[in-house]
């Protein structure tokens, strides 16, 4: 009679290899046996790989150092390879153990995202949704879609952050992420690419200034100026000084801030001349006393896309929320001004048909 599989506790998962034999003769190999995970140990090798030190990781995870040790040596021994390295600076990822955060984040992540959907509220007006986003998704049009959104929706939790477009992609890949918004052409393997509008970049300029009358000019051009820039870190400033790297020039930052309506103020002023949206600058309120000149170069057109690993994996709100921002793009595109009406349709329009 065959033997019962033994049952599993809670927070356990099983791995076996497939197609292995009782009684074979062949030699077992390192993936022939059982594998189980406790979540506590996924987790336990977060804290670890986010931490400088194995004891601050033992403190995150309120575990003793000689626990923490003995847990990532069975591991190491499930696993039948070396996780961490070990010195007397701290502990660093082994290629293997990279591999591992990737899977634990995205494992986790998982869980929590099932808890949502089988509890109470088993629909789209619960859950967390966490998302990395662009300076212009940030800072533009994402507060006034996640206001309307989430005040329709009280058992839902948001948590927004501004990354470089590189993190938002890594982000997206490892399961840091529920939710990726970036701009432009992104090199993004694996991942599920959602178009939901366009923007490009504009110059703005102070009325009288030398570049005022031109109809279009050239990056290299405006960069003999002094420049208003957003704030170290911003997706923008890191894109634009690629950019003008390239052309061996360096971007004459001046000044830089947190918002384009404060870059928009600063040109005004006649302080310098800023690259922004073209969103944004129709958005101005005091637009009469600034100049918008067309930039000449093959990037200005932005098109902007929601990175996910897996649509169909996502909790029901996360994907309620794409559903928003894409009907967001499709009623700015019938506006005729798609990337600079993505804010308003978001703030009036009643039917939530607005977003991105």
């Amino acid at each position: 009679m065959a033997s019962m599989p033994r049952a599993l506790p809670d927070c356990e998962f099983a791995f076996s290899q497939p197609g292995v034999q009782a009684g074979r003769t062949r030699p077992i190999g390192p993936y022939d046996r059982d594998m189980h995970f406790d979540l506590a140990d996924l987790r336990l090798f977060i804290h670890i790989a986010e931490s400088p030190s194995l004891t601050q990781g033992a403190r995150r995870a309120h575990l003793s150092l000689a626990a923490v040790s003995t847990r990532i040596k069975t591991l190491e021994a499930q696993l039948n390879t070396r996780l961490l390295y070990r010195d007397s600076r701290g502990v660093e990822l082994t290629p293997a153990g990279h591999r591992l955060l990737q899977h634990a984040r995205v494992i986790l992540r998982q869980v929590e995202h099932l808890k949502h959907d089988f509890a109470a509220q088993s629909d789209s007006d619960a859950g967390h949704i966490r998302i990395f986003a662009n300076t212009t998704a940030v800072t533009q049009f994402m507060p006034a879609i996640l206001a309307r959104f989430l005040a329709e929706r009280p058992g839902v939790t948001i948590d927004l952050q501004e990354r470089l477009t590189r993190d938002i992609v890594r982000g997206v890949m490892d399961g840091s992420t529920d939710l990726g918004i970036v701009a432009g052409p992104v090199d993004a393997p694996g991942l599920q690419a959602i178009h939901f509008s366009t923007d490009r970049l504009v110059l703005a300029v102070p009325p009288g200034h030398p570049l005022a009358e031109r109809a279009s000019v050239k990056l290299t051009e405006a960069v003999q100026y002094p420049f208003i820039g957003m704030h170290e870190g911003s997706t923008l400033v890191a894109f634009l000084r690629e950019q003008v790297e390239r052309s061996g020039a360096r971007l004459p930052l001046r000044i830089q801030l947190y918002s384009f309506d404060a870059i928009l103020g600063m040109v005004q002023a006649g302080v310098g001349v800023g690259v922004i949206p073209d969103s944004a600058a129709q958005r101005y309120n005091a637009r009469d006393k600034i100049r918008i000149v067309e930039l000449d170069e093959p990037w200005v057109l932005r098109e902007r896309k929601l990175l996910v690993r897996d649509l169909d994996a996502l909790p029901a709100c996360a994907r309620a929320l794409i559903d928003t921002i894409r009907q967001a793009g499709d009623a700015a595109g019938t506006d005729g001004r798609q990337a600079g009406t993505l804010a308003t349709l978001a703030a009036v329009d009643g039917s939530m048909a607005a977003g991105a």
